[in-house]
Formats: C-alpha cells, structure tokens, sequence
C-alpha cells in the first residue's frame, strides 16, 4: 500500500497513529529482540499494512504463530490477502483488549511477544490499564512486550501503565523513522516453580 493510500485510510480513521508504515529500519529495531530460532507465538497490535507482519513472518520458523489484532476495515482486508496463503498467521477485526480470547481461539496458552503500534496516547485511562494489563496475562514467562509510539508520548500515556505490571521496562527514542519513535521493552519475569 502507497504511502497515499494510507494517508486516506488516516482521514477516516482516528484510531491511526501514523501518517506512514513503521520505516524498515525501525521494524528491524523493535524486533531486535525477538528470538528467531524457536518456536513463537507473536501477537501483533495495530499491524496496518503489514510492515512488520511480513518481517516477522521471513525470520519466525514455520511452526511459529502470529496473531494480528487490527480494527481498521480497509487494513483487515489487505492483510488476509497479503497473507491469505500462510496458515500460521491469524488475523482478527478487534481491539487489543480483547487479546485473552483471540489467543484461545488460536489454541495457545500465551505468547512469547507482543508487539504493539496503537496510540495509546489516544486511550482514556481505563482502556490503556486493561490492554497492558491483559498483555501482562497472555504472555508467558520471561515474555516481552514491545510497543512503539510516535516520539512525543509522555510517560503517563504507556510507560506508568507498564510499570505496574512489568517488572523490567525499557524505553528508547529511535529518530530513524518518520516520524521518530519512542520504543519500549517491557519484560514478565521468570517465575520459579
């Protein structure tokens, strides 16, 4: 999809939170810390158009997972096209919060990343603690959470939520892309059984 194509998509849907797809340099970046050699289950967030989708789905191995979670109509329609032929990627009209069911319906206990595009500076109080707080609960231990927000996010918009529930949070400025991103790395720790 042209960048013009998405610009359309944005003046009709407030929920975007960029005027472009993440640059291939950012989605290289973010996903740094994805281990590629095992198995995966990768939840995915806002997806659009599938910059990172299509990243993923070339490393992940095949008997890996990836669950895309997108509201927006016109973005749902290009992903099951673009991926209509790779029976290990899912793909879901819904909000994030409802991340728990949609994880069941893929028959997975949890998953070992979520990644995350949507502007949680656009989210009232109460939506931002249920989508961290249900993200904190699908992923497995030793999990990471990894948004990615426009760079001018204030800590009150993700990083508290993060903290009340993570217990190591990472954050960065990545200025490589347009516009620039402030990236996270929120890990669940290690339970010993």
């Amino acid at each position: 999809m042209s960048t013009i194509s998405y610009i359309k998509n944005i003046l009709t849907d407030p929920d975007i939170a960029s005027i472009t797809p993440t640059s291939k340099w950012g989605v290289r970046n973010i996903c740094q810390s994805i281990d590629f050699n095992s198995r995966n289950v990768v939840i995915e967030y806002g997806p659009g158009t599938g910059v990172f989708t299509k990243y993923l789905h070339s490393k992940l191995t095949p008997e890996s997972k990836v669950i895309l979670i997108e509201k927006n109509k016109n973005f749902v329609t290009i992903l099951k096209d673009a991926f209509k032929h790779h029976p290990n990627v899912f793909i879901y009209r819904e909000s994030a919060e409802t991340v728990n069911d949609l994880l069941k319906e893929c028959e997975e206990k949890c998953a070992n990343y979520v990644l995350s595009g949507i502007p949680f500076s656009f989210f009232d109080d109460q939506l931002r603690d249920r989508i961290v707080s249900n993200t904190y609960s699908v992923l497995d231990d030793g999990g990471v959470f990894l948004p990615y927000q426009t760079f001018f996010q204030k800590d009150e918009h993700l990083k508290e939520y993060l903290l009340n529930y993570f217990e190591e949070v990472e954050d960065q400025y990545y200025l490589f892309n347009l516009p620039p991103m402030r990236t996270y790395m929120a890990t669940k720790r290690v339970r010993l059984h």
